[in-house]
């Protein structure tokens, strides 16, 4: 389950061990292909990663205090640090493996 973000508010995302968080926006065409993949990998990774969504358009103070410059990005926060990026859509298997690779 991909929890969304909002207020511009990640305490809850901060707090966990593993977080991959997706800054998207309603607008853009791979933000809404990347979203079933994250979902999917979700249920995959269940208990090891939560996973959180970020509307930029909702969350515009957020995104701008990661630099967010263009949708989709997704960061991978380890106990709330920012520990990888990706920018961009990719196959499942490449986020399966990026998120393996920084845990």
């Amino acid at each position: 389950m991909i929890k969304p973000i909002t207020n511009n508010d990640m305490t809850e995302a901060n707090a966990q061990k593993v977080a991959v968080v997706d800054f998207n926006a309603t607008w853009c065409g791979p933000c809404r292909m990347l979203g079933p993949v994250l979902e999917e990998l979700s249920d995959e990774l269940a208990g090891q990663v939560a996973f959180y969504g970020c509307d930029v358009d909702e969350n515009d103070e957020l995104a701008g205090k990661f630099g967010i410059m263009s949708v989709p990005t997704v960061l991978l926060l380890k106990n709330g640090e920012k520990a990888a990026v990706q920018v961009g859509f990719r196959p499942k298997a490449d986020y399966l493996n990026w998120i393996k690779s920084n845990l």
